[in-house]
């Protein structure tokens, strides 16, 4: 499960696996949901944060560290950002046989699975409960309903014992939607001096920054491997980098030089080729990472600008090689 903000910054979910669709619900006559108040992210700039703190011992965050990992929602937070949603979540055991959630239930947590069996139900209006997925030790639940404000779309059983990590619903849409809302801001400035995205307008400017992941590198460490599967592109934002090419004799040579502002890996994913070159940060780096998927689906426009840098890449190689060399 991942996400986005659209123009008027509200929080888009997409997802990544099968879960229930949200429902429609027949909300005539049904009382107001004390969850429903809505929270915007600019309100909260220039105020003093009061962050949620749960107490936990060495043993119990280490746990939910490696619980949260994988969370896609997650997963494009930094250090210090990764910390408050540590501290922010509780736990809960599951017993057998326990609904954690309920169908048509106001949303109040949501839930990263630690260990246990749970099973996702979906009632039709005229029918029984039918087992549409489940979750074994690992995955989430609950956010649907936290982030658009509806009822609960199924209902989640534990089928044997287990823990959970939690995070009440307001602590949830203010980490999710304030992190991806500042996020954005960061890149705004930024993505509007990458000359490659001067084909974009600024809705589609803002879609890549939701899209971006931020990643570091100190002097040294190899970010791309010349070879491996290209699994999706880089632009600089602080630092240089190297493009080294590893020659039929196994000889390597610099070819070129990435700074602040440019990009690479791009080539792979439009050839569908495994990587040409590899990519060596020159200093301290920050790169920000598009995936192949986010790629194809927010680039199409700036498409035919990468294609025409492919003769000066071959021009690169040959200078560097002495005859062409296939990219």
């Amino acid at each position: 499960m991942g996400g986005k903000l659209s123009k008027n910054n509200k929080y888009i979910v997409t997802c990544s696996q099968d879960i229930p669709e949200e429902q429609v619900y027949n909300n005539a006559g049904r009382r107001k949901s004390v969850f429903a108040e809505a929270y915007n992210p600019e309100d909260d700039e220039g105020t003093e944060d009061v962050k949620v703190v749960h107490p936990k011992s060495d043993e119990q965050r280490q746990r939910l560290a490696e619980a949260v990992k994988d969370c896609l929602l997650f997963r494009s937070l930094d250090r210090e950002q990764l910390s408050e949603v540590l501290d922010a979540m509780f736990e809960r055991k599951a017993e057998p046989g326990e609904t954690i959630i309920t169908q048509g239930a106001d949303g109040d947590n949501y839930y990263v699975v630690e260990s246990g069996f749970y099973n996702v139900l979906v009632q039709p209006p005229d029918g029984t409960p039918k087992v549409v997925m489940s979750y074994d030790s690992k995955g989430s639940f609950g956010e649907l309903a936290l982030l658009y404000n509806m009822p609960r779309a199924a209902t989640v059983q534990a089928e044997t014992s287990g823990s959970l990590w939690a995070m009440d619903r307001q602590t949830f849409r203010k980490i999710v939607l304030r992190n991806a809302y500042q996020k954005r801001k960061m890149y705004e400035s930024f993505l509007k001096q990458v000359p490659l995205l001067s084909q974009l307008d600024e809705y589609e400017r803002m879609n890549v920054a939701d899209a971006l992941n931020a990643q570091n590198y100190a002097k040294g460490d190899l970010i791309i491997k010349q070879g491996d599967p290209a699994n999706g592109m880089y632009i600089v934002e602080a630092g240089k980098v190297s493009v080294v090419k590893r020659g039929s004799n196994g000889d390597e040579k610099m070819v070129n030089e990435v700074e602040e502002g440019g990009y690479f890996g791009e080539l792979g994913l439009m050839t569908h080729q495994p990587r040409a070159t590899s990519i060596v940060a020159a200093s301290d780096v920050r790169v920000a990472f598009l995936d192949v998927s986010a790629f194809e689906r927010l680039l199409g426009p700036c498409m035919d600008l990468m294609k025409s840098r492919m003769p000066e890449y071959e021009q690169q190689l040959a200078k560097a090689f002495g005859s062409k060399v296939k990219i």
